[in-house]
């Protein structure tokens, strides 16, 4: 009794400890993103031509689909976490690889699009920016490529926990019973969207 009690306490205070952390990190990233849009409100509000300006060069139709793509995914996440939940783990499985996928997606589309940008020699630093833009739209640039990276290498972190929630569910980790890392892998991708959701308009709809 006393060795099946040893088993039981150890999986009970992993499953909470797990749920709390995720939401305390969930907790610090807000903190985090939300100085970067309080510093691209300012720096907007000093430059609001110069803002208007370097948006042009951003292509709204890409911003448009990748915000489609995640909340797509947000979709599935959330059924994969209800099909565990109700016993269908396969169906868990699939949901979970589809919205991989559709991460990978939203890279593919942001690494052409940075390509893009790069071809035209715009990126923190470069002698274009530099020698032809006004301060106003070097700012711009470089909020963008540091919010826009910094959510792209989130996404990378959330693809990365969908592949262990994935082993999980093959080899019976993660269960109906056990659903805590696929339910951390989905409040975790949902804050990725919920991020995305604010940069699509503060950079490409600031028309």
């Amino acid at each position: 009794m006393e060795h099946a009690h040893h088993v039981e306490h150890p999986d009970m205070y992993d499953e909470e400890s797990s749920k709390i952390g995720m939401w305390l990190f969930i907790f610090t990233e807000l903190l985090l993103f939300g100085a970067l849009f309080v510093v691209y409100a300012v720096y907007r509000y000093m430059n609001p031509d110069a803002f208007h300006l370097a948006a042009e060069e951003l292509n709204r139709m890409i911003g448009a689909i990748n915000t489609i793509i995640l909340l797509i995914s947000s979709m599935t996440i959330a059924m994969s976490t209800t099909a565990l939940r109700k016993g269908h783990r396969k169906l868990a499985i699939a949901l979970v690889s589809i919205t991989f996928l559709i991460g990978l997606a939203f890279l593919v589309n942001k690494y052409f699009e940075w390509g893009v940008k790069f071809s035209h020699g715009i990126w923190p630093g470069s002698e274009h920016m530099l020698n032809e833009m006004s301060q106003g739209e070097i700012l711009f640039f470089g909020l963008y490529f540091v919010m826009t990276g910094l959510h792209a290498l989130h996404i990378i972190i959330g693809m990365a926990i969908m592949v262990f929630a994935i082993r999980g569910l093959i080899n019976g980790k993660v269960q109906i019973d056990r659903p805590s890392l696929l339910d951390n892998c989905g409040l975790y991708w949902h804050l990725v969207d919920l991020i995305w959701i604010f940069l699509f308009p503060l950079f490409y709809l600031i028309h």
